[in-house]
């Protein structure tokens, strides 16, 4: 049944596109429409086979390109398609026929795809801005007030080389003076070996306090334990179901990780989202940043009363309107969220791309987090009211 319903979507994926382009009305020269249709069943039936060339057991990165190229239009075109369908009606409404109005959708969909997917290429292949912004968390110390925490999540690095891309990256990030630099998972498709050079300026990144690292779920696709091990190379700390305690002025922060959720059906002996272990030995006292690489383990979180939780997987979409599929799956799709009365939780929309090199109206992103004290602030309107102004009061 699962295969049925994948084919069911995968011709329609494939169908309607074609449909809304060379026939529905159009009536355009048979050479025309001969021609569509010949392009769009050659990649109807190439597809499958090279998605399992490329992300399957053989990873060979060419097919993988194609494959994942070419889902990426045919996305893009199949959502256009089917809101091309109030454009035909309101071309019927105002009494045009066809083959002037099927013509006219079919253009709208052809103009609107080809531009959006040009900007998505470019979107997908740039270095990402940076998003900025402080989150205040009540139980962090005054001595950490001002905390530079610096967000990479889903570098996904893959079939397309990225290495000079990783290393423009790599600069972007230390130009941030971070305190704290966190990768929260899906560095890569495939092995260490494989994606080696993409991933070496990870090794180049500094932080004056700590540089922390999680699995993805991507990484169990691959060799989740030769990541972790490799990144500890590159002078990153693995948060494998742990902890790391850091310190600035007196206060301090623990900086705890979990394994991705569906590293329990990996087999790997020892990965699994463990919140005990990762918290076993911390001071629960103290303020608790948690990374962990899907928004929704934000429950387990925030009934463990972590102060913040920091996340990737969602891409925010990458693609629209895939954002709305996203969010049957997960809690948030991107930006801070509030989770029971202390957990809030930031979701990235990840520094990199999976599959198709684009990104429609979901860009990328390096996000520079500040914490901010809560006591501090509270400190701060305390002196404010208890200064005396001259006019009266004890001598």
């Amino acid at each position: 049944m699962g295969t049925v319903v994948v084919f069911a979507v995968l011709v329609l994926l494939f169908v309607l596109p074609w449909w809304t382009l060379f026939s529905g009305g159009t009536d355009w020269p048979l050479p025309v429409v001969v021609v569509g249709t010949v392009v769009f069943a050659a990649a109807l039936i190439a597809f499958p086979v090279l998605m399992g060339r490329g992300h399957g057991a053989r990873r060979l990165d060419g097919a993988a390109r194609v494959a994942d190229t070419t889902l990426g239009v045919v996305w893009v075109l199949f959502a256009w398609s089917v809101l091309s369908l109030l454009l035909r009606l309101v071309l019927f409404l105002l009494g045009v026929g066809d083959p002037d109005r099927s013509r006219i959708v079919a253009v709208a969909v052809a103009v609107v795809a080809a531009v959006l997917l040009a900007w998505g290429y470019g979107e997908a292949m740039r270095v990402p801005r940076v998003a900025r912004l402080d989150i205040t968390l009540p139980r962090l110390g005054p001595g950490l007030d001002g905390t530079r925490v610096v967000v990479l999540a889903d570098t996904h690095y893959g079939p397309i080389d990225r290495a000079g891309w990783s290393a423009r990256v790599g600069e972007a990030v230390n130009q941030l003076d971070a305190d704290v630099v966190v990768h929260a998972g899906d560095i890569a498709d495939g092995t260490v070996e494989q994606r080696r050079t993409q991933a070496s300026p990870l090794g180049t990144m500094r932080s004056r306090l700590a540089k922390v690292y999680v699995t993805g779920n991507h990484e169990y696709f691959g060799e989740a334990q030769g990541w972790l091990d490799h990144m500890a190379e590159l002078g990153w700390e693995p948060l494998h179901n742990r902890h790391v305690v850091v310190e600035r002025g007196g206060d301090r922060l623990v900086l705890a990780g979990v394994d991705d959720v569906t590293a329990a059906s990996s087999g790997l002996a020892g990965h699994w989202a463990n919140l005990d272990g990762a918290l076993a030995g911390a001071d629960l006292e103290l303020p608790v940043l948690l990374v962990a690489h899907q928004p929704k383990y934000v429950g387990q979180a925030a009934n463990a009363g972590i102060d913040l939780q920091v996340s990737g997987h969602t891409h925010g979409g990458q693609i629209w309107p895939f954002n709305f599929l996203v969010r049957i799956d997960q809690p948030v799709v991107h930006g801070l969220s509030r989770h029971g009365e202390r957990t809030q939780l930031y979701t990235s929309r990840g520094t990199g791309f999976w599959g198709p090199p684009f990104r429609v109206f979901a860009p990328s992103e390096i996000t520079l987090i500040t914490l901010r004290s809560g006591r501090s602030d509270q400190s701060e309107r305390s002196g404010r009211s208890g200064q005396s102004d001259g006019s009266g009061g004890p001598g």
